[in-house]
This record gives C-alpha cells, sequence and structure tokens, in this order.
C-alpha cells in the first residue's frame, strides 16, 4: 500500500504565501514524478506543478514566476512554496505521484489540503 500526506494549507491573504508538502510512504521502490493538482468549485482539475526524478519541472502559466516546485527524495517529499497568492488560487490542492512498487508504476493521489487566498 502507499499513502500520500498533504499539509500545510490554509487560510491566507492575497499576497501571502503558504508552503505545501506532500510525504509518500509504503512500498515504494522509486517515484517517478511528483505534482499538485489543484480543483476549484465548478471548475477542473488542472495541474500546477510537476517534478520528475531528474529535477525537471513543469508550472501552469498561472502560477509562473510565483510557485516553486521541490522534492526530497530522501523523505519521498515533495514541496509546493506558493507567493504572491491571489484569489483565484484558492483551490483544493491534490498531491500527485507515480510512483514505482517494483513490478509496476501507477499514480497515487492524495486527500486534498484546502487553500483559501481572501481579505
Amino acid at each position: 500500500q502507499v499513502q500520500l500526506v498533504e499539509s500545510g494549507g490554509g487560510l491566507v491573504q492575497p499576497g501571502g504565501s503558504l508552503r505545501l508538502s506532500c510525504a509518500a510512504s509504503g512500498s515504494i521502490f522509486s517515484i517517478n514524478f511528483m505534482g499538485w493538482y489543484r480543483q476549484a468549485p465548478g471548475k477542473q482539475r488542472e495541474l500546477v506543478a510537476r517534478v520528475t526524478n531528474d529535477g525537471s519541472t513543469n508550472y501552469a502559466d498561472s502560477v509562473k514566476g510565483r510557485f516553486t516546485i521541490s522534492r526530497d527524495n530522501a523523505k519521498n517529499t515533495v514541496y509546493l512554496q506558493m507567493n504572491s497568492l491571489k484569489p483565484e488560487d484558492t483551490a483544493v490542492y491534490l498531491c500527485n505521484c507515480n510512483i514505482n512498487r517494483g513490478f509496476l508504476a501507477a499514480d497515487y493521489w492524495g486527500q486534498g489540503t484546502q487553500v483559501t487566498v481572501s481579505s
């Protein structure tokens, strides 16, 4: 079994910062890519940022220059540093990892953490 546990969401004023964390645990051989998606009410889930196992990153255009994704391979953890937050960043943020368990690789999802940007 594999579990992804997220933390770090909350309420922040526009212009503020938050840091999300997602730790993977369980029967893990290796982790291919790690990323964050978000879903706002009435909207489709969208990719926010992703980092591969060699450190390559990609971001949604809407967050470039404001968000930074990073990973700690020793801890099987991915982080999302969010700066200059805007009300339109309000959403449930979900961690997504592609994990190799030795015989196959599969996508796993966290339970989601709420980020609310409001004054």
